[in-house]
């Protein structure tokens, strides 16, 4: 039986989309994830039916704190919608005057947020915007790779609503005090400690080792529909809530949305997870297969950095192959089909392949795809540098 390579091509092909094979992993700019099947029957079934929304909110309240061991959670837009929520939320408490009033009226409010800088990363947006479009005031502690517990305990003041810890391959990942050191010193002082954990499997742990809130993106890997989930403690999940009636309502969620995160977390309890990584394992091995057999590219499976229970193909490509990281990552992105692989520290001379976002069959269109583009002749830019540029997004939408 052939491979099919073109996986609900109709659509694409119809709007002049191309039909790129994602091998960079859970990536808001191609979409964030493979939706599971049970999210898009459950989307499906509410989209054409009047719910009152608190209510539904209501019942996924339920079904988060059954998967997260917390006290009470939310769905909203995304999880850069929940931090602002939660920031806010801590700001506000239930007082829907002091809602209404941000992001510019802070007066007579705690509005400094802490946030170590090693943590000060950009996931598509600056972190810390999320703070301040909440009204918040960001103070970092210590330096990129260096916090100590004093720097967060002077950072501490009259006027600080909250510390932001955040959970993420783009953070530095050494010379950071730890999440428990955060709640010891946070807890005494009265400070909620609010947990972006966007990109992580682990549904429990961060609530669990001490943190009050913790925000997960619905549709990473969960697989739902793009979405943000707030979970933590009750009073604080709910001053997070009532923002709906403040900036929140810039960032509100769909029926169809709660709807497909509930089904999503649900399908979560019973998903296969040894099968999947099984299967990930097998592109993985035959991707170091094929590339050990290519000229000036070295491949060896990784780790993921924050310890989800996944690995990663790490390629390094020198010289003699013809090309750089970055002109090697170009030219899968430009074959047909394209393959977009994970090249944010090309500059570094390597890339991923990241195997948890594959269609059945794709694994070996993505290893013919190695073969063919190093077999070809070198395309103009095979030897390019990386450089940081901004111009296809200043092109938009031309």
């Amino acid at each position: 039986m052939p491979i099919d390579a073109r996986h609900n091509s109709d659509y694409r092909s119809r709007h002049g989309l191309r039909a790129v094979i994602n091998v960079s992993g859970t990536m808001t700019s191609l979409g964030a994830s493979i939706i599971h099947e049970d999210a898009i029957a459950a989307m499906a079934e509410i989209a054409p039916q009047w719910v009152e929304m608190d209510d539904l909110q209501r019942r996924a309240s339920a079904v988060i704190s059954r998967l997260t061991g917390s006290e009470a959670g939310f769905v909203t837009a995304c999880c850069a919608a929940g931090i602002s929520m939660s920031v806010a939320g801590a700001m506000t408490g239930t007082d829907l005057l002091a809602v209404e009033k941000l992001p510019d009226r802070t007066e007579g409010l705690k509005d400094e947020v802490i946030l170590q800088l090693g943590h000060a990363v950009n996931y598509g947006a600056p972190v810390d915007q999320s703070i301040r479009l909440a009204g918040g005031k960001v103070v970092f502690a210590g330096t990129a790779t260096q916090v100590m517990p004093y720097h967060v305990e002077r950072a501490i003041g009259d006027r600080t609503a909250a510390l932001l810890f955040v959970v993420s391959h783009h953070t530095v990942q050494y010379g950071q005090i730890c999440l428990e050191q955060v709640v010891e010193i946070c807890r005494p002082r009265g400070v909620p400690v609010i947990v972006d954990a966007a990109s992580e499997y682990d549904l429990r742990g961060f609530l669990a080792r001490g943190a009050d809130v913790v925000v997960y993106s619905g549709h990473k890997f969960l697989s739902g529909p793009t979405s943000g989930i707030v979970a933590g403690r009750k009073d604080l999940v709910r001053a997070a809530y009532l923002q709906n009636k403040g900036i929140g309502r810039g960032m509100k969620v769909g029926k169809e949305s709660i709807a497909g995160v509930m089904a999503a977390l649900e399908a979560w309890e019973k998903r296969d997870h040894a099968g999947i990584r099984a299967r990930e394992t097998a592109a993985l091995e035959l991707w170091k297969t094929t590339l050990d057999a290519l000229p000036g590219l070295n491949a060896e499976i990784r780790p993921d950095p924050t310890h989800n229970p996944l690995d990663r193909l790490e390629v390094a490509v020198a010289p003699e192959s013809g090309f750089t990281a970055t002109g090697l990552a170009r030219a899968l992105a430009a074959g047909e089909p394209p393959v977009i692989v994970r090249d944010h520290e090309a500059e570094l001379g390597f890339f991923f392949l990241d195997p948890c976002n594959l269609h059945p069959g794709e694994a070996e269109i993505v290893a013919e795809a190695l073969k063919r583009v190093m077999a070809a002749p070198r395309p103009e830019g095979a030897m390019a540098a990386p450089r940081q540029n901004t111009e296809k997004a200043l092109r938009w939408p031309d």
